[in-house]
């Protein structure tokens, strides 16, 4: 090993990120390994910089330690070819072919952009400007009124058959609804309270990990399917209506390390609007759980945008949009074209912009 590449090694920052991580949070090497199901002597070898963890173990340490992935992930992937290569020169070459390419990739898609939805895109980045111009005029009812009308919308897109006004004397009231099943009052109460959780997530500024996506389905399917609330399917399902045809269950654990690893590489990167509405896209595409899977789809969407200071986008459950809605994410599934889906919420975003700045500007 020449002394370039044992110099960085010695000053890598890997061993450090995890050791302070876990301190941090207060767990043993014997606790940590057991979250990981792997034996505490790897835990141990991480932190001297004696072992290297897997790409698996790396995604599970930053998620149960809470550091940022792609940052783990760099300086995963920087000691790896620093002890593959072992030849400063190679090295250098390689790292700048890489980059290269990454360049030129990332060049292309943002020409993907089309017209249409990057005059959009600065429609609605204008319209927020306004909105922070009024957002002392913002009140615990508005935002309790439009809240509403987002689970009532969102329900309905489901099937769910309550109106507004009975939904909101289910959820405000605590009324039931004659003529209205366990399973539509809970949908309603379920859904209510994981917007509540995700303006908690959104006010403590947590990362979007596994743990916080299957709490937010978990509240979903609370007292509906209690046995499959916040856990992957295992079994095959259809999507009614659509053509497209989601993973095998047993695939189902790749498909979302894979949509988690997609979303830290590309958290930084993308137009707000665009990463919300592909984290949408993705994720109702590997349809991970037996039920709820567009709820969860929209709620974590939501999620994304109340974190870049927009507001909820809250697609309608009447017969034509929800058939757009469906039109586009089908085209997105079954073509690879999923220019329709984002200029889609992107609309959506916009409108509902408009809508909340011409309340509260009143």
């Amino acid at each position: 090993m020449t002394k370039f590449v044992k110099t960085i090694l010695d000053n890598c920052i890997m061993k450090n990120l995890l050791k302070t991580a876990r301190e941090k949070k207060g767990l043993k090497t014997r606790e940590l390994a057991q979250l990981l199901s792997i034996d505490q002597a790897l835990i141990s070898k991480f932190e001297s910089g004696t072992r290297k963890p897997t790409k698996e173990q790396v995604i599970k340490l930053a998620s149960e330690l809470e550091i940022d992935l792609e940052i783990l992930m760099i300086a995963w992937i920087k000691e790896r070819i620093l002890y593959e290569i072992r030849d400063e020169n190679l090295a250098l070459i390689a790292i700048n072919q890489v980059r290269e390419e990454i360049e030129k990739g990332y060049s292309v898609s943002k020409k993907t952009l089309s017209k249409n939805l990057t005059t959009l895109l600065e429609e609605i980045d204008s319209l927020r400007s306004t909105l922070n111009n009024f957002r002392q005029f913002d009140s615990y009812r508005i935002a309790q009124a439009l809240e509403l009308e987002y689970t009532f919308e969102s329900n309905r897109i489901e099937g769910n058959t309550m109106t507004l006004r009975e939904t909101d004397l289910v959820i405000n009231e605590g009324l039931t609804i004659s003529g209205k099943s366990m399973r539509e009052h809970l949908e309603a109460i379920n859904h209510q309270e994981a917007i509540a959780y995700i303006k908690q997530l959104m006010a403590k500024n947590s990362l979007i990990n596994e743990r916080e996506l299957l709490s937010i389905h978990n509240l979903i399917l609370r007292g509906i399917h209690p046995e499959d609330a916040g856990r992957y399917r295992k079994v095959q399902v259809m999507i009614k209506g659509s053509s497209h045809m989601p993973p095998q269950p047993y695939l189902i654990g790749k498909e979302m390390e894979d949509f988690f690893i997609w979303y830290d590489l590309n958290k930084n990167q993308l137009h707000p609007i665009v990463l919300a509405a592909e984290l949408h896209e993705r994720l109702v595409t590997i349809h991970p759980f037996i039920d709820g899977n567009g709820r969860t789809s929209r709620l974590l969407m939501n999620l994304v945008l109340l974190q870049h200071g927009y507001i909820i986008a809250n697609i309608k459950g009447d017969y034509d949009n929800r058939i757009a809605y469906y039109s586009a994410l089908e085209t997105a599934q079954t073509k690879g074209n999923k220019e329709d889906f984002l200029v889609f919420i992107a609309q959506i975003e916009k409108e509902s912009l408009e809508r909340y700045i011409s309340i509260i500007s009143q």
